[in-house]
């Protein structure tokens, strides 16, 4: 490699459930890619080792890498597995239990075995305080010191170890919030404290109430890990930026992340999110379903006109988790920037079994990485979806991610055959068809949360799959749908790390206005602007952005007059300019043309400002552009020959073809046909043929059954 080449690379990094998987740009566009086994006890291990290997792949110096782009589950999993912090509530007296109460709704209505998920605070650490703002901002009742001061005392003394503050109406005046926050840090500097107006200046008390204490739960984890990455880096002469990718789709520094981790749980998934909307862009397909299957769980999204869906709210939950304006009740409310992804316990690894009433089931209880999938050989005997895949002939029956993960398919037959195939009856490959057919269905409910369920036909648009089981299911799951092609882009398998590399910094404010619109001047408003502008500027420049590589744009929230939900509405004129009576008329016609395109129906009845919304991006010249990578030839290689796979039950298996990645060029070629490259399995099954693009994006046109 020549002298100079190296230096400015960068690294896109995701945990998944079963692997970690690692991009390696170098300035002149050539990739490298690595798939680790995830280490549990130690997640950064993984990115160590991972990212150790690309170095000497490479042939570069670990200080010739200059930014670290990390998507992390750290605090996905904290709040799943219910590991966080032993979390309380300083909030408004007469409020102690709004987390219990929230909106008096649940997710199904008829499902009488559903319970309500048990707050991350329990009600012992919840403490109401006498203090009293009114709806305008004036001091009802002033904060007592003392009081704040002796019941954190009790809170501290009983191990509570992280502190949420939320007094009624600090989203309009944050007075008291700030005065609580600064005696209590000066008092228990052990205590990590969290306000609600530093996260979430918001009207709704039990939204911000939930997203201020779950940024509470998760702020010991996240900080401890991010703070360990960071050494464990530093030992290994690693001294890049290190940047966290935000659940909205761009980048945060680590310090945000560190104070702020609410705006990363749903970290990994949005860089993938991010990456298929570059990969439309430069196809014709600007419509898009996003699936991407990991080792744990599966995820579906929607690009529409070549922008991703985008939401100010969601529910993190077990089960299916999807962002919806109607469904709620089932899960922790996040009202924070993300893109609309829904979410299914159905991966890679994702176990399969016989439930009480008889029936097989798969997921969402996953063999993770260690132990793994029974053919790993790490333990496990109970087979998952990677097992019914090896059985089936889907899978490479020597090693799994080029080589480096050694595998038995015999254990995965003895697993199936014992504990799905025996109780049930089947033989050993009905019973690997049963598991995975399971696992397809599983995965189309999410593809249907945000497609169907939102009015969008599915049949449209075009799949785009990646994740290590992405490609290897896609075509079944588009066919549960009707979609006639799906795209398996390149690098699919470590997909979410390449889609980091293409994003930019981007940070979100908000300004609680809540007035009626024909009572707001113009002033008000583009001072409100010039307040967040000012915010956007200085955080960007905190992580090294000047004044001249920031962009911004401006939206509002609106709603009727008296509605107690609002639509988020562009502002189509340029941050920078101030809005005049024009660009307000223009709103209200906006505002009313999204309303009817939500709701069905819209009137003329006057219209509510209840926020205005800030997001700053932080540009560079360094981002990843798909259409100028070339990916190290290594990652494009795959075993040849044949052999024995079975595409459907009760039917004889196929003599399949095994090709490499790097074979399949803009010349169609006919399933049935498995491709193989270091990251992922992509199946073509018999009456679909693949043909590659121009960048290697692998295209798959599905047949479509005579009705």
């Amino acid at each position: 490699m020549q002298a100079g080449t190296s230096a400015g690379a960068r690294v896109g990094c995701d945990i998944g459930g079963t692997f970690t998987d690692i991009v390696l740009s170098l300035p002149n566009g050539q990739l490298f890619v690595n798939k680790t086994s995830t280490t549990p006890h130690d997640l950064g291990e993984a990115i160590v080792t991972g990212l150790g290997a690309l170095i000497e792949q490479a042939g570069i110096q670990p200080g010739d890498i200059t930014e670290i782009v990390h998507g992390t589950t750290t605090a996905s999993n904290t709040i799943l597995q219910k590991v966080g912090a032993r979390t309380g509530v300083l909030t408004t007296a007469g409020f102690r239990d709004v987390l219990e109460i929230g909106r008096i709704r649940t997710p199904t209505m008829f499902d009488l075995g559903w319970q309500k998920p048990q707050p991350l605070a329990a009600r012992r650490y919840r403490r109401g305080i006498n203090e009293r703002m009114d709806a305008r901002g004036n001091v009802i009742v002033p904060l007592n010191a003392d009081e704040v001061l002796s019941v954190a005392r009790d809170l501290v003394d009983e191990g509570v170890e992280a502190l949420a503050v939320c007094f009624l109406n600090s989203y309009i005046n944050p007075a008291h919030e700030l005065e609580a926050k600064a005696l209590l840090e000066r008092e228990f500097p052990q205590l990590l404290v969290t306000a609600s107006c530093d996260v979430l200046p918001e009207i709704k008390e039990y939204e911000r109430t939930s997203t201020t204490v779950v940024n509470a739960y998760i702020l010991p984890a996240m900080r401890t890990y991010l703070r360990r990455l960071k050494d464990d880096l530093g030992r290994m002469g690693v001294k890049a930026s290190l940047q966290v990718m935000a659940s909205n789709g761009g980048m945060m520094g680590v310090d945000s992340a560190s104070e702020k981790p609410v705006f990363a749980v749903a970290s990994g998934p949005a860089g993938g999110v991010a990456g298929a909307a570059q990969i439309g862009a430069l196809g014709d397909g600007k419509d898009l379903i996003v699936f991407d299957m990991g080792g744990t769980t599966a995820k579906a999204s929607i690009i529409m006109g070549g922008v991703p869906s985008l939401t100010n709210e969601y529910e993190f939950r077990d089960g299916i988790s999807a962002p919806s304006r109607f469904v709620k009740g089932g899960g922790y409310v996040l009202k924070v920037p993300a893109i609309d992804i829904a979410e299914v316990g159905a991966g890679g690894g994702s176990l399969a079994g016989i439930d009480p009433g008889g029936l097989l089931c798969v997921g969402p209880e996953s063999a993770g990485a260690n132990p793994g999938p029974a053919c790993y050989g790490r333990g496990n005997d109970r087979p998952t979806v990677t097992d019914a895949n090896m059985a089936l002939g889907f899978l490479n029956p020597t090693a799994l991610a080029g080589g480096s993960l050694k595998v038995d398919p015999e254990k995965s037959q003895h697993a199936i055959a014992t504990h799905i195939g025996e109780p049930l009856g089947l033989d050993m490959l009905a019973a690997a068809h049963g598991i995975r057919h399971v696992a397809n269905v599983s995965m189309a409910r999410a593809l249907r949360a945000v497609t169907v369920e939102r009015g969008r036909d599915p049949r449209d648009m075009t799949m785009i799959a990646f994740g290590g089981g992405g490609p290897l299911h896609a075509v079944d799951v588009a066919k549960l749908l009707g979609i006639k092609r799906v795209i398996a882009p390149v690098m699919a398998g470590v997909f979410c790390s390449a889609g980091m590399l293409g994003a930019d910094a981007e940070h979100n404010f908000v300004k609680a206005i809540l007035r009626p619109l024909a009572n707001c001047d113009k002033e008000t408003i583009n001072a409100a602007i010039a307040e967040l502008r000012t915010q956007g500027l200085s955080v960007l420049a905190q992580e090294g952005y000047s004044k001249d590589a920031v962009e911004m744009a401006v939206s509002l929230d609106l709603r009727y007059l008296g509605q107690s939900s609002e639509l988020t509405i562009a502002l189509r004129s340029p941050a920078e300019q101030a809005i005049d009576d024009a660009a307000i008329t223009q709103l209200v016609e906006d505002f009313g043309d999204q309303y009817r395109q939500t709701f069905g129906y819209g009137n003329d009845e006057p219209l509510e400002l209840v926020n205005i919304r800030l997001s700053a991006y932080g540009r560079s010249d360094q981002r990843l552009k798909f259409n100028e990578i070339r990916v190290d030839a290594s990652a494009l290689q795959g075993v040849s020959g044949t052999r024995q796979v079975s595409f459907e039950r009760d039917q004889p298996p196929y003599e399949t073809r095994l090709v490499p990645r790097s074979a399949i060029k803009e010349e169609p070629w006919h399933g049935p046909l498995v491709i193989e490259s270091y990251d992922t399995t992509i199946v073509v099954p018999p009456g679909a043929s693949a043909h590659a693009d121009k960048i290697g994006n692998i295209i798959i046109d599905i047949a479509q059954e005579q009705a």
